[in-house]
């Protein structure tokens, strides 16, 4: 994984320059590009969740709450395969991400606890 600046990022790097005609190169090229739109979006969209979700750790902490919330989570999942069948995305991939997400959140929230309150909380996580 590159840890370059966004702003060294070529968009038209491809290990394909040279060997497919410049038409399909120029296609394949636009295509990219609406795919690296929709990353940058992504990219940002995921920054204001975790900065939502980083409040939601603040106040969980505040008032001794557990970083987690396996009721809340369990629903969460259920709407997101819901809502990824209706745009049809794969409902299993869908659910892993989201999960990937929600423990990323729950760190976050473990962390935001163990600084403030010394890693205590309602449920002792």
């Amino acid at each position: 994984m590159s840890t370059a600046p966004a702003d060294d990022f070529d968009p038209k790097a491809s290990s394909l320059s040279g060997k497919v005609a410049d038409e399909v190169m120029a296609e394949l090229l636009a295509m990219r590009s609406s795919i690296d739109n929709i990353d940058a979006t992504l990219v940002y969209l995921l920054a204001e969740r975790f900065k939502a979700t980083q409040r939601v750790g603040h106040l969980k902490a505040e008032h001794r709450l557990p970083p987690a919330d396996p009721g809340r989570e369990v629903a969460q999942i259920a709407r997101l395969r819901r809502l990824a069948e209706d745009a049809h995305l794969d409902p299993a991939f869908a659910e892993k991400f989201l999960n990937f997400i929600i423990s990323e959140v729950i760190r976050h929230h473990q962390a935001i606890s163990e600084t403030r309150n010394g890693g205590s909380n309602a449920a002792g996580a």
